[in-house]
């Protein structure tokens, strides 16, 4: 057990771009992809219904719909994301989109509560 931890400890140390260069040499050394190994080991936890779900604090922030007020919807969009005009309402007249990616929960509910006040609707996912 004691040599898996300082393997553990030494991948810790990789970058991203040295840790998908191991990632592909272990894929064309053993003829498996990432994928492949989670689709077989199934997913993680176990499958126990019983145990509280892991509380997520990334979240991605998803603009479904204008409701019927999608100038004001636009320049909420522009004001969050810093988007142009044009950029802003190709976003929003091609709901659902993604507005922000992998924020956290404060910034998502903030986002969220902004885009509906200005009549919009949204998901967190």
């Amino acid at each position: 057990m004691a040599d898996i931890a300082k393997l553990v400890e030494e991948l810790s140390k990789l970058t991203v771009l040295e840790a998908a260069e191991l990632a592909k040499a272990l894929e064309e050394e053993w003829g498996v992809s990432a994928a492949a190994a989670v689709a077989v080991a199934g997913p993680a936890g176990g499958g126990d219904a019983g145990a509280p779900a892991e509380e997520k604090d990334e979240f991605d922030v998803i603009l479904t719909g204008d409701g019927g007020k999608k100038i004001q919807v636009i320049k909420e969009v522009r004001a969050i994301t810093g988007l142009g005009l044009t950029e802003a309402k190709g976003l929003v007249e091609g709901a659902p989109k993604p507005l922000k990616e992998g924020v956290n929960k404060a910034e998502a509910e903030e986002i969220k509560g902004k885009i509906e006040a200005a009549g919009g609707t949204v998901e967190l996912k």
